[in-house]
């Protein structure tokens, strides 16, 4: 009896002393932030659209962290010093993403500590010179477009919109209204402009949230102005 009982002792404490040393493990404390930027410009995006890959090199691990870029084009996490890899999958983004072999080319990063980083992409165009007014029950927004990516990557604009929503997201999940243009029906890329009628809004708040977004031939995602307060 006393040898069963020791070795049940012995096995408890084993497992308590086990359990604190897992418990004891550090916590990530390195801090990786940054945004998806063209020339030094965050891009933005829809909400919960954009999805990225991290990957972390080492320590038998093949998955990845999967996340999304926040609608000002930002990402961050709180990780482990280590070596990493971001890869933005095919077909995500209203960007262009360097391909080798048909794969999406992966982008190293090398973590020591907080770590500030923006990554460069080349958008298929840029929303220029965004302006978005309230008169008169309407709100009315004017910009320009500039086609940056002019080689096979090319997109044609499938379409603007302009959105108008009760919350900070104004997109197509959010919006009370929209307004949409035809990329055909666009005769000057410098002289675009929607207007749409702001609804009544129940419960009544005096102000709407309003952007505009482009959508492209082929392309999911959509590319999108800072979204901006109107209050009336």
């Amino acid at each position: 009896m006393k040898i069963k009982f020791h070795y049940i002792l012995f096995f408890a404490l084993s497992t308590v002393i086990l359990s604190c040393k897992k418990d004891n493990f550090d916590a990530p404390k390195a801090a990786l932030a940054g945004r998806i930027v063209y020339q030094g410009e965050p891009l933005n995006f829809e909400y919960n659209k954009v999805s990225y890959e991290l990957y972390q090199s080492g320590f038998g691990k093949t998955g990845a962290i999967g996340s999304i870029f926040t609608p000002e084009g930002a990402f961050s996490h709180l990780l482990f010093d280590g070596l990493y890899k971001m890869v933005v999958p095919i077909g995500q983004g209203p960007f262009v993403w360097k391909q080798t072999g048909g794969k999406p080319d992966s982008i190293a990063i090398t973590l020591k500590g907080n770590t500030n980083m923006d990554i460069e992409v080349m958008p298929y165009y840029m929303i220029r010179t965004p302006q978005l007014t309230y008169s008169s029950g309407s709100v009315t927004g004017t910009f320009k477009l500039e086609q940056i990516v002019k080689d096979a990557n090319a997109k044609t604009i499938e379409r603007v919109t302009l959105y108008i929503s009760k919350t900070r997201f104004a997109d197509s999940q959010t919006n009370v209204a929209t307004t949409n243009l035809a990329g055909s029906a666009i005769t000057d890329l410098n002289n675009v402009s929607l207007s749409v009628t702001v609804p009544t809004l129940v419960p009544t708040q005096n102000y709407v949230f309003a952007s505009i977004g482009v959508k492209f031939s082929g392309v999911d995602d959509m590319i999108f102005a800072p979204v901006k307060k109107l209050t009336f």
